[in-house]
């Protein structure tokens, strides 16, 4: 898609959210309104209608800014901004357009939903640290998980699939298989956890103890989620995985005293 220069931005029609049939808004104003909009009718957001933005420290453009949305989907700014509060804007723009989008019956999860989604995982975990089993044990506690989220959306749900996303990637999913924890267990346990600071400094001592048995392990695995996170944000996609990713590692990361990363560095991969 083609977006208009800032800080305008035409929407498609949501019926109740626009006024005197005035289809151009403040995309940052506007995506506050528009979750606020979508809890006053009802909809269950444990955390509010906050919107939560991130503007990444630097003294020159082009400027980076994350958005989090009620529900713990991510977006970025996707184009080269020169400020940063066009950082602001284009991670609004983008956010609003999924936003939007998710209202769509599509979104919502079902039984076709859930083959996709499971189809999909399959596919992007083939490179992961774990064998075929770990893979596909991972695998169907995230099936299991969706299915006892049938009808959330995408991005009500994306939160708890984010935190099962990195317990399979942390290599947490697997060791509990292994302590015979069922399935139903894991789930009811983090589905009242969120992701805050507390789980992602448990996975940072994770990342800590597999450094001491393989030195280097973490500066390769940061580089990797560095470069996934500037291609995904780039392109427009959902950043919540790979954010957490990068975020995780780069603790483990500062507390073994490492010197700093920078996304310049992946060119050396």
């Amino acid at each position: 898609m083609v977006y208009p220069e800032e800080p305008f931005w035409v929407l498609p029609t949501v019926t109740g959210f626009y006024e005197d049939r005035d289809y151009r808004v403040n995309v940052v104003e506007a995506l506050q309104e528009f979750w606020q909009m979508k809890q006053s009718r009802g909809a269950d957001l444990k955390n509010g209608a906050l919107v939560i933005y991130e503007s990444i420290p630097s003294n020159s453009q082009p400027y980076v800014c994350f958005v989090t949305l009620p529900g713990g989907s991510c977006f970025g700014s996707f184009q080269n901004c020169p400020t940063k509060a066009e950082a602001r804007r284009s991670s609004a723009k983008i956010a609003l357009m999924n936003s939007v989008f998710n209202e769509h019956p599509s979104r919502r999860i079902s039984d076709e939903f859930i083959l996709k989604a499971v189809q999909d995982a399959r596919a992007s975990f083939k490179t992961t640290l774990q064998g075929n089993e770990g893979t596909e044990s991972g695998i169907e506690a995230f099936r299991f998980m969706l299915e006892a989220n049938k009808g959330r959306t995408m991005l009500e749900f994306q939160e708890l699939m984010t935190v099962f996303q990195l317990l399979h990637w942390n290599g947490s999913l697997k060791a509990m298989r292994e302590r015979q924890c069922s399935r139903q267990e894991v789930v009811a346990h983090y589905s009242n956890r969120s992701l805050d600071d507390e789980m992602r400094a448990q996975m940072s001592l994770d990342w800590i103890a597999r450094e001491h048995d393989s030195p280097g392990v973490i500066r390769r695995e940061l580089l990797l989620a560095e470069r996934e996170l500037e291609t995904s944000r780039m392109a427009g996609r959902e950043l919540r995985f790979p954010k957490e990713k990068k975020d995780i590692l780069m603790i483990a990361h500062n507390q073994l005293g490492g010197s700093n990363l920078n996304s310049a560095s992946i060119d050396h991969l």
